[in-house]
């Protein structure tokens, strides 16, 4: 077993604390979860979430503008941030000495970030979160993949049917009192999760975060997730669909609902995810990279999602003239044979998994992040610890079931892009 060092504290006000020290590293990762996404956000707020990153790093009460960013990268530091269905995190990494204020710039904006948003702030984020969705997504090849597939996979009501970045006509709508409203219940100590990790003392990091955040007041208390949760388990029809597009080649998503990750099925799951599509002595690579030579290059992943359902998506980008029809087939056809796998199989992908957590856990920010993920999703960071044995528990039978029971054409949704034609 893994052993990570790592304590648990909490303020009165409800924050909670996961210190991890790291004597052998001269800088620290301070790692801060709050526990909204995407999942939170109701009808016509779709972006919501992720807009409102953007506008954490606007300036709070005593830090103006681009400040965050200036003070920071000024003592050899770097920060940023990101949004997801279920979570928003924000990072820091820097010298050790310099953690103080790191701790008081995170308490500044959670405790005092009203004060300074203004119209002229939310006019000018709403405008980069509209061209990052135009660049990443409307004129990307391919871009709009999720968009599409959410809508597929998960049915009418469901909190991950809409992608993180949102609609543009969501995005234009917001207004002052829709980020204020979100700010108050969301963004409050007793919503979030403050990690510490790398070469810190841990007794005055604790009088530091004692300092600058313990004067903040918990949230209003009942929070949501938006929409219905439960409407995957409903009688929803997942269809295919072909796009044409400006795309240079074929190429063919599979996605199928999944156990979520707090079920102890989702390690089923996972390492299928990895025995189809993880290096290239995976399936997908072997098969239709390599012997039939009609794909150029594969992938597979599955998402750790907490709400409902979870989603693997498996993806072909054809060879030039592949048949959209045959690529689909073969993609299909190895999707299916995961119910007849071997041992070997699933020790590779497990060796890889442990090799990519292990990975992770050498880098202070990515320990950090995984200390606050599993603190936030599961109340317990020393999980971090165990999770390579929940890998390992994997058995050739377990993702045989899994294939059975959840990666059947009854519960698939196949998305296909074929390059344009000429008028």
């Amino acid at each position: 077993m893994i052993s990570i060092p790592c304590e648990e504290h909490s303020l009165e006000n409800g924050l909670r604390i996961v210190l991890s020290p790291d004597p052998s590293v001269p800088i620290v990762a301070v790692n801060l979860w709050y526990d909204v996404g995407s999942r939170n956000e109701g009808p016509g707020q779709t972006g919501l979430a992720h807009l409102f990153e953007h506008m954490m790093f606007q300036g709070s009460r005593h830090v103006a503008g681009n400040q965050h960013f200036e003070l920071l990268e000024g003592v050899g530091g770097s920060a940023n941030a990101s949004t997801w269905f279920d979570r928003t995190n924000y990072y820091e990494t820097l010298p050790s000495h310099h953690l103080e204020l790191a701790l008081w710039l995170e308490a500044d904006r959670m405790g005092w970030m009203l004060p300074a948003l203004t119209a002229e702030k939310l006019e000018n984020q709403r405008d980069v979160v509209k061209n990052e969705r135009r660049q990443r997504y409307d004129n990307q090849p391919y871009g709009d993949w999720d968009e599409r597939m959410l809508a597929m996979v998960y049915p009418p009501g469901h909190p991950y049917r809409h992608p993180v970045i949102g609609s543009l006509e969501d995005i234009d709508g917001f207004t002052l009192d829709d980020l204020e409203s979100f700010f108050r219940a969301y963004y409050a100590p007793d919503n979030a999760v403050l990690t510490l990790c790398g070469g810190f003392d841990p007794t005055r990091a604790l009088e530091w975060t004692e300092r600058y955040f313990g004067g903040i007041p918990p949230g209003p208390g009942a929070r949501r997730i938006a929409g219905d949760a439960d409407a995957e388990r409903e009688n929803h029809t997942v269809s295919s669909q072909t796009v044409e597009a400006d795309v240079p080649l074929t190429r063919v998503y599979a996605a199928m609902r999944v156990p979520t990750f707090d079920d102890p099925a989702f390690y089923a799951a996972d390492v299928a995810g990895d025995i189809l599509g993880r290096g290239r002595a995976s399936r997908l690579h072997r098969s239709l990279v390599l012997e039939r030579r009609v794909a150029k290059d594969v992938a597979a992943h599955v998402f750790p999602l907490m709400t409902g359902a979870a989603m693997m998506l498996v993806r072909a980008t054809g060879n030039m003239g592949v048949d959209p029809g045959e690529l689909e087939a073969v993609l299909v056809e190895e999707i299916d044979g995961l119910r007849a796998v071997a041992g070997e199989e699933v020790a590779r992908a497990v060796a890889m998994a442990e090799t990519a957590i292990l990975g992770q856990l050498e880098v202070v920010a990515q320990r950090a992040d995984l200390l606050s993920m599993f603190a936030t999703h599961f109340g317990d960071p020393q999980r971090i610890s165990t999770e390579i044995n929940r890998l390992r528990a994997v058995t050739p039978e377990a993702v045989a079931t899994l294939a059975g029971e959840r990666l059947g054409p009854e519960n698939r949704a196949i998305l296909t892009y074929v390059p344009r034609t000429s008028a």
